[in-house]
């Protein structure tokens, strides 16, 4: 067995405590499953203003101390509470950068998070427990793995600590004015000669890369993607600089969360072996929607953040031809970019007997979509990993969804005269090609026993944390190595 290893994971969003996408789904999940293995894992997060003390229990566990930042000090405090699974959660307190009603959107989000991960590499110091890995996540947490080996180098706490750097998304890097780089007490030389493209602006996401001991993506498809200027978003060059500490490790989901068969927020609940429940949610979905109830008209769904990113362009330019071309039914849940609030607030109107628009956060509606679908569309432009493809699966709903990233990685096209794959899959960035993989899907449903196969399929597949939390065990091993090989040559 592998060693037993003490595990800081440092977000700044988890599931439950604050949700803003998939990290907080990771972050809240990922340990649990790390802890079913022996190791002893804790979280370190913000505490928002949103996050109430007397519903997750949250006890005092650090009085006030002071965090340097460049010249200014701030105090901050630390309040602590059990996650599902008894794993820690660290809940890092500052009245000015985190009594806030939301998570990002504020003029000072890259100051609020340099101030939290200077924070939060102070309480696992004051508390006397001294892990053996800090797992970062997202440009939030970015500068972390730099501070390690810069004003903790001589620090003989974190001498043995080596640091992973988890990238959810690699479109989001924490880019700000210059000014921020001596905030964040990084030498400017250095950071200088290591980015001349941008000498006088501070790019967060870009440190991670450089410093820590490993890095990964949350799908094999897009470690290797991002390596290429297409999807690189201008960093496939300091990428492939580090290609030998890059991995790419599949997200999972949390079965216990995601279970059709115990799940509280559907209407009926099923599982592989009483599939047939399932057109009973399928009938309170269109009922919910005002929709013809009718077991043989295709249902098509999607939750998702409403932005380009997703697709949501070539979904636009596809609705209406597929609408007046086949006999389907469509619902969404999402919010994101104002054109496409109104333009699907217009698409909504138009086909008002056969679209159910929700432009809102619902957890439990996307449970209802996800259980009630016939199908789940994700026509992504990238998707570093994704989650919704694989919940779908989970409930018997086949997905639709663009080869890219962690969708390459969990679907494989269904082909009528084999019985094999999981979902409909298109390759080409385009609508005409997304309209294809819908028509396709439409006409298979159109024969039971051939569609049930599918569905089961991608029922009985396991996405679980099990698997993805062994291989995040091997990459810390190696991130432990990478630390013991630098540490010996200094």
């Amino acid at each position: 067995m592998s060693k037993l290893l003490k595990v800081l994971f440092v977000a700044a969003e988890v599931a439950p405590y604050a949700k803003v996408g998939g990290l907080a789904d990771v972050v809240g999940a990922l340990p649990k499953a790390l802890k079913g293995h022996g190791h002893d894992v804790r979280v370190e997060m913000p505490r928002y203003g949103t996050i109430d003390v007397g519903k997750y229990g949250l006890t005092d566990v650090l009085g006030n101390f002071p965090v340097s930042l460049d010249s200014q000090t701030e105090q901050v405090s630390a309040k602590s509470a059990l996650m599902a699974g008894d794993i820690p959660v660290y809940f890092v307190e500052n009245a000015r950068y985190f009594s806030r009603d939301a998570v990002y959107g504020f003029p000072d989000d890259v100051e609020r998070f340099i101030a939290f991960g200077r924070a939060a590499l102070e309480v696992p110091k004051r508390l006397g427990w001294q892990p053996d890995i800090i797992h970062c996540n997202d440009w939030h947490t970015a500068l972390v793995p730099y501070w390690i080996k810069t004003i903790y180098k001589d620090d003989p706490f974190y001498a043995k600590t080596a640091t992973v750097f988890t990238i959810h998304n690699l479109a989001y890097q924490g880019i700000a004015d210059g000014r921020y780089i001596d905030m964040a007490r990084i030498d400017r030389g250095t950071y200088a000669a290591q980015h001349p493209e941008l000498p006088n602006a501070l790019n967060m996401l870009s440190m991670a890369i450089l410093y820590a001991d490993a890095i990964n993506t949350v799908s094999p498809t897009y470690a290797c993607e991002i390596l290429t200027p297409e999807y690189g978003e201008g960093l496939d060059q300091l990428l492939s600089s580090r290609a030998d500490r890059l991995f790419g490790i599949l997200n999972g989901i949390d079965y216990d969360e995601f279970n059709p068969a115990t799940d509280p927020r559907i209407p009926v609940n099923f599982d592989v072996s009483s599939i047939d429940k399932k057109v009973e949610d399928k009938y309170a979905l269109q009922r919910e929607c005002n929709m013809l109830v009718d077991k043989n008209v295709p249902l098509i769904g999607t939750v998702s953040r409403l932005a380009d990113q997703k697709g949501f362009d070539l979904i636009a330019r596809a609705v209406d031809p597929l609408m007046r071309e086949i006999n389907m039914q469509f619902v969404l849940l999402g919010t994101g970019e104002q054109k496409y609030h109104d333009l699907f607030h217009q698409i909504g109107e138009r086909y008002s007997d056969r679209t159910g628009i929700f432009l809102k956060f619902d957890a439990a509606l996307a449970q209802r979509i996800y259980a009630g679908s016939d199908m789940f569309l994700m026509p992504s432009r990238f998707e570093p990993c994704g989650l919704g493809q694989m919940i779908s699966l989970r409930y018997g709903t086949v997905p639709v969804v663009r080869a890219t990233g962690g969708l390459v990685d969990t679907i494989r096209d269904f082909d009528p005269r084999t019985g094999q794959g999981n979902g409909f899959v298109f390759h080409e960035y385009d609508s005409h090609a997304l309209s294809i993989a819908i028509a396709r899907a439409a006409e298979s449903f159109k024969y039971p026993d051939s569609w049930r196969k599918v569905m089961k399929t991608g029922m009985e597949q396991d996405f679980s944390w099990g698997a993805s939390a062994t291989e995040y065990q091997e990459l810390y091993e190696k991130a432990l190595a990478f630390k013991q090989k630098e540490v010996a040559r200094a």
